[in-house]
């Protein structure tokens, strides 16, 4: 088992509640968990209590920062059809809820061979060796930089102290344990790596809202990514990010409203 399947891994307790241990290998520079790795726990709950496994869209509130530690993820089956299912989570944390997600489940390999239009090509990178790492793992407990790896055609101008004022990135990213992204680790994924808004000089944020669409089953490979930011306004910015697969298939799309804190 890989390390998102193991660190997302949920055990029953009962009907509609799962246990979860919420671990300290994805968390922030204050200690906090990463907000997509909470969300993972909480797909992984969903996936669990529904018939289908791929999250096709999903919208998680962050109603508080979470800390390592046990949890629980009370899930309610709110739809079950012949498609399409929709279940609701919260995940529990020192008895408090620190998440809360809707989402609709799919099974996407049903429809691999329906009609696809893509008007908006993958990113063109050099390939993923040819490419600088970015060296975030360098941060002290900054511990989700050590399961992820992200490569740049140009390290981001915030990295040598000059920000481009240019809040977009493209680049190659990975687990660092090389393993395979599923369709429950995309919502994960569009949430790991260095926010674009550091190029405008907002260093500080937290997710208010994350809304998450899953798209396709990756290949196997390399994944690249275009992140970005464009509108910074009454303490609030967005952030958009799209991933492909090694095929050049769009298999996830995201946006979500943060909270500027400094």
């Amino acid at each position: 088992m890989n390390e998102f399947a193991t660190d997302t891994a949920v055990h029953l307790l009962e009907p509609g509640r799962y246990g979860a241990t919420i671990t300290d290998r994805w968390c922030l520079p204050m200690g906090n968990v990463n907000g997509g790795y909470l969300l993972g726990v909480a797909n992984r709950a969903l996936a669990a209590a529904l018939p289908f496994t791929d999250p096709v869209a999903t919208s998680a509130s962050y109603l508080r920062q979470a800390r390592p530690g046990p949890a629980e993820v009370h899930v309610e089956v709110i739809r079950s059809g012949r498609r399409l299912a929709v279940g609701e989570a919260r995940v529990i944390t020192e008895g408090k809820e620190v998440l809360r997600v809707v989402a609709t489940f799919a099974d996407l390999r049903a429809s691999a061979d329906a009609r696809s239009v893509q008007q908006l090509d993958a990113p063109q990178l050099p390939p993923p060796l040819e490419c600088e790492r970015l060296h975030t793992d360098k941060i002290p407990a900054l511990t989700i930089a050590h399961r992820l790896e992200c490569r740049y055609p140009a390290l981001p101008g915030w990295v040598g102290g000059t920000p481009t004022n240019d809040a977009r990135h493209e680049f190659w990213m990975r687990f660092a344990d090389g393993s395979t992204a599923d369709t429950l680790a995309l919502p994960t994924l569009v949430d790991a790596a260095t926010p674009p808004a550091f190029e405008i000089g907002v260093w500080q944020s937290t997710t208010v809202e994350l809304t998450t669409y899953v798209r396709a089953v990756p290949a196997p490979g390399w994944l690249s990514a275009r992140a970005s930011t464009r509108y910074l306004a009454g303490g609030f910015h967005e952030e958009d990010f799209e991933i492909w697969d090694s095929q050049g298939t769009l298999v996830a799309q995201s946006r979500q409203l943060m909270l500027d804190l400094g």
